[in-house]
């Protein structure tokens, strides 16, 4: 397969599959679901839309400040502002094309900070195995705040727990055979596999050493809460999800955040995920879908807004540059 071809499945794939489940979602519902859904998405409540939002610019803002802090200890200390404006792009550009917003990050930096892409880029991969370390966190305290529900769930639709366990197991057991394979292997793979390995962590095991390392701290935490909490705000625009607790909500917050790794900003596939996690609790698919969508809208439209000001601005705030 060539490369070019190879980049355009890359490209395309997500996309398409994204569309397919918009379509999907609107077929699986009846022109009486539909209608009640726009209804809710129309008249969901500007305040609790904008409070979103304005907690999804925060965390932008949190991790633009978190970023010098990974950045400080090589010598490089890029301005806030710029910092900010750059991650919106990221993200603005995730949207069409899936993990090109940390290409285009790194060389940002490179080009208004002069900081080496390597460098910039490997600061990047850190706050990613940090997200993904905070993610798993999550996880577990929503497991272990809903295991009943969770369970009872699950053994309702058949799903076998010692199975799954037994799964889990193995798999842990295979991670940590490949691992010891890979440190052992002389192969030219086996090496950069475990160059690549180690340089994560490194970056992971670095934000214990670096100077600010408890602001850092801090601002990761702030990023999830306000990730959460944009999250918990959309309850209050659909009646029927208003009673709904935080530990509740978790679920379907999880649930919606490994759609938004699946496709382009989780298109299609977000409202789906979240509507199935709220359909446990009782929580009507009608009202399930329109919590979802008004949550993809909100978030997505201020990428989108936001990103595009960065775009023009970020050039023109560094013309001298």
């Amino acid at each position: 397969m060539g490369k070019s071809l190879k980049k355009f499945l890359k490209i395309f794939v997500p996309i398409a599959v994204g569309l397919f489940l918009v379509w999907y979602s609107y077929n699986s519902t009846t022109p009486e679901e539909r209608k009640q859904i726009i209804h809710y998405i129309s008249n969901a409540s500007p305040f609790w839309v904008t409070m979103s939002v304005i907690l999804g610019v925060l965390s932008h803002i949190s991790r633009a400040i978190r970023w010098n802090y990974l950045l400080e200890p090589m010598g490089y200390r890029p301005k806030v502002i710029n910092n900010i404006f750059i991650v919106l792009i990221s993200y603005f550009a995730n949207l069409g094309i899936p993990r090109s917003g940390e290409i285009l990050r790194a060389t940002a930096l490179t080009t208004y900070e002069k900081v080496p892409f390597e460098k910039g880029f490997g600061t990047i991969v850190t706050e990613r195995v940090i997200d993904l370390l905070m993610l798993l966190l999550v996880i577990i305290i929503t497991l272990l705040l809903q295991t009943d529900i969770i369970l009872t769930f699950l053994e309702e639709k058949g799903v076998n727990l010692i199975g799954a366990f037994g799964i889990l197991l193995v798999g842990i057991a295979g991670l940590f055979i490949s691992t010891a394979i890979i440190r052992k292997s002389k192969s030219a793979l086996a090496q950069k596999l475990k160059s690549f390995l180690n340089g994560l962590l490194d970056g992971v095991l670095s934000v214990f050493k670096m100077k600010k390392k408890w602001p850092f701290i801090f601002h990761t935490f702030f990023i999830w809460a306000a990730y959460i909490g944009m999250f918990w705000v959309i309850k209050h625009t659909v009646a029927e999800t208003m009673s709904l607790s935080l530990s509740e909500l978790l679920v379907a917050f999880v649930g919606g955040a490994f759609a938004m790794s699946t496709t382009n900003g989780g298109i299609g596939l977000y409202p789906i995920a979240v509507s199935a996690a709220l359909g446990i609790y009782g929580i009507s698919s009608v009202s399930g879908d329109a919590f979802g969508w008004i949550m993809w809208i909100a978030q997505t439209l201020m990428v989108v807004v936001f990103g595009t000001i960065s775009f023009i601005v970020l050039p023109l705030l560094n013309r001298n540059r």
